[in-house]
């Protein structure tokens, strides 16, 4: 006859107390940053000067935003004079100039947003359909040259094309239409702007979705295939859903910068005469601050729009990770 041995059971605990008390952390997982960061201080090292750079240049300029709150003088304390409450966002709230600038911005900011974030995503489309190397890469260098122009040059170019003589008035002369002074009539700043930051950034926007496009797994497309799904169909079920958290990743990025529409293009390409349309915050700022020496006022409208600015990503990104499960944090 066979017996079968059995482990003996457990001891029960000696107390309450003993069953309920947690084990003790590890020292090791409490020593494990230390440890991490005597083994690779050479990568730790290289963030260095990117925190430097963000503490100096993001971080300590944040500390005037105090004189938004205080009447501060060309030539006094660089922290103002004496405290003044919320004057000057009452001023600027209060101002029916200031309304106008804000729905300009807003204007502009969706009209940006609405063409220049879709398009880089339908040209990576395109580009990743097409099998001649040769002219996929042909068209990559024309729509990437656009990025790495500066604002003046294209500037000067879409004020070149849209002069009494350039080129659009060519064309509106060759259907026999009149010269129109394109830069000079509010109606037509929106399309000069917006057409001009699609032709500067949709090209280099690609970059990123042609990366994110690498990244789908080959098998879904052969399992689209089998089920009979077309070359559509696997866009839209297949393509779309890989690069969706690099789609979100950059909208939650764009809305970020919804109000800060494009300041040195506008500037440049702007004149009293189109303000009624072209005039943004971001200009209406540079006028109070570096022309009406009122640094105090445009402190207050210049923290208005980072608060709003902040209340926008805030939103976008609970809103992404609530209904499409990306976020950024």
């Amino acid at each position: 006859m066979t017996s079968t041995l059995r482990p003996p059971p457990p001891a029960p605990p000696s107390s309450p107390q003993q069953a309920q008390s947690p084990a003790p952390r590890s020292p090791r997982r409490r020593r494990s940053w230390r440890q991490a960061l005597r083994r690779d201080w050479q990568l730790y090292s290289l963030a260095i000067l990117p925190l430097l750079f963000f503490l100096v240049f993001r971080y300590l300029p944040m500390i005037g935003n105090i004189i938004a709150f205080r009447r501060f003088k060309p030539g006094g304390s660089i922290f103002g004079e004496y405290w003044v409450g919320l004057r000057y966002f009452r001023m600027f709230l209060t101002d029916p100039t200031f309304w106008e600038v804000f729905t300009n911005t807003l204007v502009l900011g969706t009209l940006t947003l609405l063409f220049c974030f879709p398009l880089p995503i339908v040209l990576a489309l395109l580009l990743n359909e097409v099998r001649a190397r040769r002219f996929k890469r042909f068209v990559q260098s024309v729509s990437y040259l656009p990025h790495f122009l500066s604002i003046v040059i294209v500037a000067a170019m879409v004020m070149q094309l849209t002069s009494i003589e350039g080129t659009a008035n060519q064309i509106v002369n060759l259907f026999g239409g009149d010269p129109v002074a394109f830069l000079q009539k509010p109606e037509w700043f929106r399309t000069i702007y917006v057409s001009s930051e699609v032709w500067q950034t949709v090209g280099w926007g690609t970059i990123l979705y042609l990366a994110a496009l690498t990244t789908v797994d080959e098998d879904l497309y052969e399992a689209a295939r089998i089920d009979g799904a077309g070359r559509l169909r696997q866009t839209w079920h297949v393509t779309l859903p890989g690069i969706r958290p690099t789609m979100m990743t950059l909208l939650i990025l764009n809305i970020g910068s919804f109000l800060a529409v494009g300041f040195e293009k506008i500037l440049l390409l702007y004149n009293p005469l189109t303000y009624p349309t072209a005039d943004v915050i971001s200009t209406y700022l540079f006028r109070m601050g570096f022309q009406s020496s009122n640094f105090s006022y445009a402190a207050a409208i210049g923290l208005f729009e980072a608060v709003i600015g902040l209340i926008l990503v805030l939103s976008a990104n609970v809103i992404s990770r609530r209904t499409v499960g990306t976020s950024l944090w």
